[in-house]
Parts: C-alpha cells; sequence; structure tokens
C-alpha cells in the first residue's frame, strides 16, 4: 500500500503562485509515475500533469502547460506542482495519485489523496 499526502492549497488573487506537495509513504518502491489532477465544482476529475521517474519524463494538459511545473525529489516520494500565474478557471481541488508507470488516464492510478483546495479569486 501506498498513502499519499497533499499539501499547499489555498487562496491566492488571479496571477498568482502556488506550491502544491505530495508526500508518499509506505511501499513507494512500486510506484514509478505520480500525478496531479483536478477537480472543479460539477465537473469530472480531469489529468493536470505527471511524472514518470524512471525516465524522467513529464506530461502536462494544454490548459497548465508554461504555467505549471511538475516535479520530483531525489528519493521520488515528494511530489511538487509548481503552479504560476494561475487563473480563476484553475480553482479546484487537486489530488495527488501514484502507480506503477505514469500515464494521463486517471482510471488507471492505483492509489489517491484526499485533496488539496485552490481557490484562485478574480
Amino acid at each position: 500500500q501506498v498513502q499519499l499526502v497533499e499539501s499547499g492549497g489555498g487562496l491566492v488573487q488571479a496571477g498568482g503562485s502556488l506550491r502544491l506537495s505530495c508526500a508518499a509513504s509506505g511501499h513507494t518502491s512500486s510506484i514509478d509515475g505520480m500525478g496531479w489532477f483536478r477537480q472543479a465544482p460539477g465537473k469530472e476529475r480531469e489529468f493536470v500533469a505527471a511524472e514518470s521517474r524512471a525516465g524522467g519524463i513529464s506530461y502536462y494538459a494544454d490548459f497548465v502547460m508554461g504555467r505549471f511545473t511538475i516535479s520530483r525529489d531525489n528519493a521520488g516520494n515528494i511530489l511538487a506542482l509548481q503552479m504560476d500565474s494561475l487563473k480563476p478557471e484553475d480553482t479546484a481541488v487537486y489530488y495527488c495519485a501514484a502507480r506503477s508507470t505514469a500515464t494521463r488516464d486517471k482510471s488507471q492510478y492505483d492509489y489517491w489523496g484526499q485533496g488539496t483546495r485552490v481557490t484562485v479569486s478574480p
């Protein structure tokens, strides 16, 4: 089993920045792919970014390209999401997820955190 705990959410004005973190614990040697998803009120959960540790490959949703940056620490157990130039439409609960390899498909992830709320005011 793997446990994921997110932190770093909050309230920020449009144009501002936030940095989210996700700490993984437990059987972390079983996971290579970690990613971020978000769910806005009344909408489905959607892919934001993911990273494969082994290949060092990162994936991003088109709507965050150039604004968000995903990264992991050397041990691979801390996943971060640096969010810059935030927009009101980025308001959502952000979830960390993990599986054996990185993918954009939320249905493929085995482990999920509880989420951290991000609110961007106009």
